[in-house]
């Protein structure tokens, strides 16, 4: 049986692969800081992109795009923040999307949910 981080590496590359077919410029994988992590940091045209990636093998456990719950949310915004502040030169719009992946379909959520503080 697959790991749970292998498999959502697989799952992750997928998404990255899915955004750079679209036009965007992976920044960052796996952006790690004290509150948490963000899966993908991507650059399209004059905004900087937090995705979540998130895949079901079923419904069991619901959909994806339920996974992420506003606790998850929270979690982005606040390691979205400490990036921009180890960025100071980024002057871009700040986005937060969701890529769900079931049954190797992706769907793309952009502007999926506000900041949370």
């Amino acid at each position: 049986m697959e790991s749970r981080r292998r498999t959502g590496a697989r799952y992750e590359e997928l998404a990255a692969e899915y955004l750079e077919e679209k036009g965007y410029v992976i920044l960052e994988r796996n952006f790690r800081c004290r509150s948490g992590e963000i899966d993908l940091i991507a650059r399209i045209q004059d905004q900087i992109v937090f995705v979540e990636v998130k895949y079901r093998s079923g419904n069991g456990k619901g959909s994806p795009e339920e996974a992420v719950d506003r606790r998850k949310q929270r979690t982005i915004s606040r390691c979205a923040l400490f990036y921009l502040t180890r960025h100071p030169d980024v002057e871009q719009q700040v986005r937060f999307d969701v890529i769900a992946i079931s049954d190797m379909e992706i769907r793309h959520y952009e502007h999926a949910f506000e900041y949370i503080d």
